[in-house]
């Protein structure tokens, strides 16, 4: 007779375990401590197997005669179903144990091993650190779109919108990573493309003007600060490199013979090997400063540590002592200036200026980044900018 309710409250335990049937291989357990436990009796490729579905009445009767079904169905269709139980049950261990923090971390490795600049691994960690405090924790199967968006919010609130857009570009990074590892099913940061405050673009400061440009460079030549910063501005004024690959140039990089600064791609935001022509005021230069920091790794070491480059503050920091203010000057202004006057000149080819600054473009005729390409226009260019920078210097 099939069980009831109240049957199974009434029954009593005894000094040994007993069984008392419901129908169709269902029966509850009754143990001598008083626990009821739900159990399926099968048979699946001709031997007698058993699933443990759970404890009366925390598993009620009705509940128990649905996971029945539902297993009869499995042993029908040729699934054991305790397999199958403790499958899941793995898969959910599983998935518990891959948190955002976790498979961050792994995409964080995975950076490294790629040889992503320092710069771009230091990003993915702050950003990494931003959104782990807000739900790392969490299974990253169970973090949606709204999570992810109160996250951003916060750093809305700072009116840090750069900020938040970026970190949500990271955060999609890590989903398709875990996407692509099988981990996750979707990204649903793609669902917040929209939903942040756009940030106005502001262009870094530069000074374009030839007669004040003359003026900024009388003043780095009148510098009393480092010896080393100076030669920096002087050196970034000479090259238009980025701060951060001057800041971080070794000595190891250099060939005073061929006159060349070669820059593996490790070291570039643009990810390829990139060749700097030099003129003869940059070699003088140079020599200059081998007379300092000759005997180390990098060209502008940290006044603390020779084996740490200069701070990325240290140039910006001078230019303000100076008195060019954040609005007027920036170090990395000198790129803007070199552009502007090169490409106002009519003089050069504006894909060889476009190389000499590294960019990489769209159009992919203007992807042009080995030695050969526009190298001898280049030369001529870097002779050309370093005379002209004499020039405006004398006023």
């Amino acid at each position: 007779m099939p069980l009831s309710d109240s049957k199974i409250r009434n029954l009593k335990p005894k000094d040994k375990s007993f069984k008392v049937s419901d129908f169709e291989g269902l029966y509850i357990l009754v143990k001598p401590n008083g626990s009821k436990l739900w159990n399926f009796k099968y048979r699946l490729h001709g031997a007698e197997r058993k699933l443990s579905i759970g404890a009366y009445p925390d598993v009620s009767l009705a509940q128990a005669r649905k996971i029945k079904s539902e297993a009869r169905a499995q042993v029908a269709a040729g699934i054991d179903p305790s397999e199958a139980k403790q499958e899941a049950k793995a898969q959910a261990r599983e998935a518990h144990g891959n948190t955002f923090e976790k498979i961050g971390a792994a995409f964080l490795n995975k950076q490294q091993i790629e040889g992503k600049s320092k710069a771009t691994l230091d990003k993915t960690a702050y950003h990494l650190k931003l959104a782990n405090a807000a739900f790392g924790r969490k299974p990253i199967t169970e973090i949606t779109a709204p999570m992810i968006l109160k996250c951003l919010r916060k750093v809305e609130a700072k009116g840090n919108y750069e900020t938040a857009h970026r970190l949500r570009a990271r955060i999609g990074s890590v989903f398709r990573y875990a996407v692509a590892s099988g981990l996750a099913e979707t990204d649903p940061t793609y669902a917040l493309k929209d939903a942040l405050i756009k940030p106005t673009r502001v262009h870094r400061a530069a000074i374009t003007d030839p007669k004040a440009f003359g003026a900024l460079l009388r003043e780095v030549d009148a510098f009393e600060g480092q010896v080393t910063t100076r030669i920096g501005l002087k050196f970034l004024a000479l090259t238009a490199q980025r701060p951060g690959e001057v800041r971080h140039a070794k000595w190891e990089e250099f060939d005073f013979q061929e006159k060349v600064w070669a820059l593996p791609a490790a070291k570039m935001k643009m990810r390829r090997d990139h060749y700097v022509p030099l003129s003869e005021q940059a070699i003088a230069l140079l020599n200059e400063l081998r007379m300092i920091t000759g005997n180390g790794v990098y060209l502008f070491p940290s006044l603390r540590s020779w084996q740490r480059p200069m701070s990325e503050n240290t140039l910006n920091a001078a230019l303000r002592r100076m008195g060019y203010s954040g609005e007027e000057m920036t170090a990395h202004g000198f790129r803007a200036s070199f552009s502007t006057l090169a490409n106002q000149s009519g003089l050069w080819n504006p894909d060889a200026i476009e190389v000499a600054l590294a960019h990489v473009e769209r159009n992919e005729v203007r992807k042009a980044y080995n030695r050969g390409h526009y190298w001898d226009e280049r030369v001529k260019l870097a002779d050309w900018w370093a005379t002209v920078l004499d020039d405006l210097r004398q006023g």
